[in-house]
Order: C-alpha cells, then sequence, then structure tokens
C-alpha cells in the first residue's frame, strides 16, 4: 500500500514572512538547555505518518548518546521501536526505560534476522558504523547511523557499493540540520527563493568537550576518526544542502591540538575550504572550545549568502540574549526579519525517512546526497595539515 505523507504545511505560519509553504506547527519547545552536547536530544510534538505498528524499527550499539535523539524522531513520527541491543546491558536497560514496550535482543543477529524489523538505528563507536551498516544493509533493512557515518575511505567505498546491490538506504543522522527547527526552516526558505541563488556557506560547530565524562575512544584517532569527520561531517552536509551544490572540492584543510596535550591523538581544532560544482563556496570551523560559561553545549551558527539576501542562524541559544533555540534572521529586499521558530517548524525528516523507507523513496534525503557528504568529510580529514605539533 503506498501511503501518502501526512506532514501538513501552511501558508500563514508566520505573519512576517510572505513566502508560501512554512511549515506548520508540529514540535514542542525545548524544556531544557544542556551542556552536555553527547547527551542533547530534542523532543518534538508527536506527529505519526503511519498508523501504530507499521514501520518496526531496532536501537544497536548505544555507544553515543545521540541514540535517543534518533529514537526521538522516529517515535514521535510513528516508529515502533521492537528491539535494543549494546554489549553493555546497562546502556540497553536505560533505553529501556523510555521505551518499556521494546525487548532487549540476545545478539545483534536477533533483530537482523527478524523480518518484521524496517530499519537499524545505531550510534556505535565511530570507526564501526561503516561495517554495521554493512551488514545490515546485508540482511535486507535499512540502516540509520549517527554521524560520522565513516571514519575511512575503504569503508565508504564498501558501504556505497552494497548499498547500491542491494537498494538498501544509507542514512546519516545529521542533527545540526535535520534535529533543528532553524535548520529545517532555513532550508524552506532557500527553496523559496528567499535570499536569491546561495554563493557563500559558513558554519561554525564550536562543542564543549567535557573531557571527564567522554569514553575512551573518544581520544583515539582511529576509532574516532579525526574533527572534520566528527562534527565537521554536519557542516558538508549543511554546505550540500543549503548552496544545491552536488559535488565539491576541498580547497584547504587543517587541525589542531591547541590545549590537550593529555590526548594527544584528539584534534579540538579544525576548518577548511570547499568549492562547490555550482561555484558556491564554503568555509567551516569545528572546535572543543565552547567555554564553560555558555549556558547550552554550543553556539552553534549558519551564516548563508545568497544573491538577494541573508540568513543566519542561531541553532542553540542567542547569545547574551535569548535562551532559547532556533532563531533565524533573515535580510532581502522586503527587509529584515528576526524569525524565532522553536516550536513552529518540526522535525519533519523522521517521517519522511520511515515513508521512504515503506515506499522506497527519496524525499527525506537522496543516498546520493548523504554519500556525498560522507565522501567530503573524508577527502578534508584526509588532506588536512596540522597546525600544531603532533604528539603521536
Amino acid at each position: 500500500m503506498n501511503r501518502r505523507n501526512f506532514l501538513s504545511r501552511s501558508s500563514g505560519a508566520f505573519a512576517a514572512l510572505t513566502l508560501p509553504g512554512a511549515l506548520a506547527a508540529q514540535s514542542a519547545a525545548p524544556a531544557f538547555q544542556t551542556k552536555d552536547g553527547m547527551n542533547y536530544a530534542p523532543q518534538g510534538k508527536a506527529r505519526p505518518v503511519i498508523k501504530s505498528g507499521e514501520f518496526i524499527f531496532a536501537a544497536a550499539y548505544l555507544d553515543h548518546g545521540h541514540i535517543n535523539g534518533m529514537c526521538n524522531g522516529l517515535t514521535e513520527a510513528g516508529g515502533t521501536l521492537k528491539w535494543v541491543f549494546d554489549s553493555d546491558p546497562a546502556r540497553a536497560a536505560q533505553l529501556l526505560k523510555k521505551y518499556p514496550a521494546a525487548k532487549i535482543a540476545r545478539s545483534f543477529d536477533e533483530i537482523l534476522n527478524d523480518s518484521a524489523v524496517h530499519l537499524v538505528a545505531a550510534a556505535a563507536v565511530p570507526n564501526l558504523r561503516g561495517p554495521i551498516g554493512c551488514r545490515v544493509m546485508t540482511a535486507g533493512k535499512d540502516y540509520f547511523t549517527d554521524k560520522t557515518p565513516f571514519t575511512e575511505m575503504e569503508q565508504f567505498v564498501e558501504a556505497k557499493g552494497i548499498a547500491a546491490k542491494t537498494g538498501r538506504k544509507y542514512m546519516v543522522y545529521f542533527s545540526e540540520r535535520l534535529h533543528t527547527e532553524s535548520g529545517m526552516y532555513a532550508t524552506d526558505l532557500i527553496q523559496q527563493g528567499a535570499i536569491g541563488k546561495v554563493i557563500h556557506v559558513l558554519g561554525l560547530g564550536p562543542h564543549r568537550l567535557n573531557k571527564k565524562s567522554r569514553p575512551a575512544w573518544f581520544f583515539k584517532r582511529k576509532e574516532y576518526g579525526g574533527i572534520l569527520c566528527d562534527i565537521g561531517s554536519h557542516q558538508f552536509e549543511q554546505f550540500l544542502t543549503y548552496s544545491g551544490a552536488t559535488d565539491a572540492t576541498v580547497t584547504d584543510a587543517s587541525v589542531g591540538n591547541y590545549d590537550n596535550p593529555d590526548y594527544p591523538e584528539l584534534e579540538d581544532f579544525g576548518q577548511a575550504t570547499l568549492t562547490g560544482n555550482n561555484g558556491a563556496s564554503n568555509y567551516i570551523r569545528v572546535d572543543w572550545f565552547t567555554p564553560d560559561g555558555l549556558r547550552t553545549w554550543g553556539d552553534g551558527r549558519i551564516f548563508i549568502v545568497g544573491t538577494a539576501g541573508t540568513i543566519e542562524l542561531r541553532k542553540y541559544l542567542d547569545l547574551a540574549r535569548d535562551g532559547t533555540t532556533d532563531h533565524v534572521y533573515l535580510v532581502n529586499g522586503k527587509g529584515e526579519q528576526h524569525i524565532p521558530v522553536v516550536g513552529k517548524v518540526g522535525y519533519r525528516f523522521f517521517g519522511e525517512l520511515i515513508l521512504d523507507s515503506l515506499n522506497r523513496t527519496e524525499k527525506a534525503m537522496t543516498q546520493a546526497h548523504a554519500f556525498k557528504a560522507a565522501e567530503l568529510c573524508l577527502q578534508a580529514q584526509a588532506q588536512a595539515k596540522w597546525l600544531t605539533p603532533k604528539a603521536y
């Protein structure tokens, strides 16, 4: 049965905005700000796109706290979490507290052998995400992984080949766009022509280190993949989306360890520049230097320049003024607008992903787009020069 998309749209969601197609309210304003980005898990209003029990998924390899946000999004869109698997029983039990109807799998194979499971969501140690995804797709299921999706180019090539052979999805939780209302609202503004043709995207992704609470793998280069692979992957995905580029060239990249000599394999700073195949350009900066005094885990911002206007996104707070998330600043020929979109846009990606999985469509994100963002972060990481003395 073909399932239609129940995600509603309204032309009058914002009185100050004259562009058509603004999304209707779907999510709730966040009840708190967290200083821990690893466990930041946005919650929205339930907005199911299918009937109960029509879409079954499993959550496995719970090494990163982003699995909570992934499960939130899928269940709010109507998905049913059937299985939970992790090598640490305590982690599995913790997720089960929120989803008591789910069951703990005795092994990962128990999930892969269950014909009722449509999709496996996982947030494994980064260097294991590619191989796990290949197992999932080979078993005939779609895969939804936390970013970064790969740490080595060989993993990417293998997964791309298996995805093409099996026709299964290898989707990625690029949460800094997909799980922010400002990020999704900007996607619509640009598609509607609010700022003309995009010519430059500047992405800033500072994060708080929270060194004492991080797992051991976080500090091992082979396991986490490098800062441009890790948090940089968000920025490359946003550049492709906002600019409309389908490919890009990494023109410069560099990384360093400025203030963590006790963890010499950690890259605490990274930057890169890209040029898209449509002429748009991109600069990104990512780091682990969010000060303790900031109310949230990072002051993530995006600046987008178009031929007819500009957009600034203040995703997680409006610094020193407003602690709420998701502020959009739009300037074009019609004037200046500050559009606070928290609670007014929702997180439609998850519903679209569910429908894509059921209908074998590509509305949420094309496979080519997900793989290109992954490839660019691997290329940038491989090309990166060290800015500081290298201790390993």
